[in-house]
């Protein structure tokens, strides 16, 4: 692996400067501006080829400076071959507009707005909703799900619902591997795998683990349960740093990550470490 040039499908770029991002106040030791300058240092062992700029979750009112500066920063360093934006999805055809300009710009593929933190678990189905995520596939873009496990059931409900809107899955659809909860986050992504050729990012295991003391077995049984589910086709692999510097540096994540695959072969390993991102990002 390390004479690959891979792609991190899931990085984070923040400037405390030049956005507010309320929720790094709950995490002091990554509440600080990361750059591409910080990736590149976070990575030198590794030949990055592209990388997929995800949503940092920046003020809302925010979202399309964030775009913005990070569309900017690609012109500068052209690994950048991606953005993931955030958009105010809830909002039904008022969104209309902005997915308009979002499927204009080339580099955009996709948008993430978190179901995660939603204590009401219908959230994700409620009808304004589902008509944003309607329009994503409608403007040729995709839907990033970023979940916990109790709200698998509505979100398959949520597919049902969006049949031209492609989906991909972050962070395995984060389990609780602290607590080592299997079920039933194990039968929840099995029928999100068999709703549709949708896809699942191998990422973030850590910070679902013990953010001290989080060793490979703790995370072995749930990457054998992904690679089962969704195979070496439809799977992707991400860092999701700096977030996962919770519980990792970029380096020991990606060779923990590079030892989970050891059984694979080396054409499958490149699928999940390069091509299948090359492939669903269309980059």
């Amino acid at each position: 692996m390390k004479k690959l040039s891979i792609i991190d499908a899931h990085i984070h770029l923040w400037d405390l400067k030049l956005l507010a991002y309320p929720w790094l106040d709950q995490f002091p030791n990554i509440n600080r501006t990361f750059s591409l300058s910080d990736y590149n240092k976070a990575t030198t062992e590794q030949s990055i080829e592209k990388m997929i700029f995800v949503q940092a979750e920046c003020k809302p009112s925010q979202f399309l400076k964030e775009v913005e500066w990070v569309q900017a920063l690609s012109e500068k360093d052209k690994r950048l071959a991606a953005i993931i934006p955030w958009a105010p999805l809830h909002t039904g055809n008022a969104v209309a507009e902005v997915l308009e300009k979002f499927k204009q710009n080339p580099k955009i593929k996709g948008v993430r707005q978190l179901i995660q933190p939603q204590e009401d678990l219908n959230f994700c189905i409620d009808h304004d909703f589902v008509q944003g995520v309607r329009l994503l596939g409608k403007n040729n873009l995709h839907f990033e799900l970023t979940i916990a496990p109790k709200h698998f059931p509505a979100v398959l409900k949520l597919i049902e619902k969006c049949p031209d809107t492609k989906f991909i899955l972050n962070h395995i659809g984060n389990p609780n591997i602290l607590k080592k909860e299997i079920q039933p986050w194990k039968e929840h992504l099995k029928a999100f795998a068999n709703s549709g050729p949708h896809y699942c990012k191998f990422s973030n295991l850590v910070c679902n683990a013990h953010l001290e003391h989080w060793s490979i077995d703790d995370l072995r049984p749930y990457y054998e349960t992904v690679i089962d589910v969704f195979g070496s086709e439809k799977l992707i692999w991400g860092s999701d740093w700096p977030h996962a510097l919770r519980a990792s540096s970029w380096s020991k994540w990606f060779k923990t990550s590079v030892s989970l695959t050891d059984d694979l072969s080396e054409k499958e390993r490149t699928k999940i470490f390069k091509t299948n991102a090359i492939r669903f990002y269309n980059i």
